[in-house]
């Protein structure tokens, strides 16, 4: 549970580095804000297959 609230957090923190690169216009903030936020998002997506596999092997 930790390893979903940690990569929520780090798509969170990504959005919100974005949102200051695009205030002040910092293109680097806004690349790094947008990686951040492309990973935690796969990461979130890793979680929800191991959480559906998990599922189907607890089924058997």
């Amino acid at each position: 549970m930790n390893d979903k609230f940690e990569n929520k957090g780090e798509e969170l923190k990504g959005r919100a580095k974005e949102a200051v690169g695009d205030a002040t216009g910092n293109e680097q903030w806004q690349a790094e804000g947008k990686a951040d936020q492309a990973k935690g998002s796969l990461k979130q997506a890793g979680e929800k297959i191991k959480d559906a596999v998990k599922g189907v092997k607890d089924k058997d």
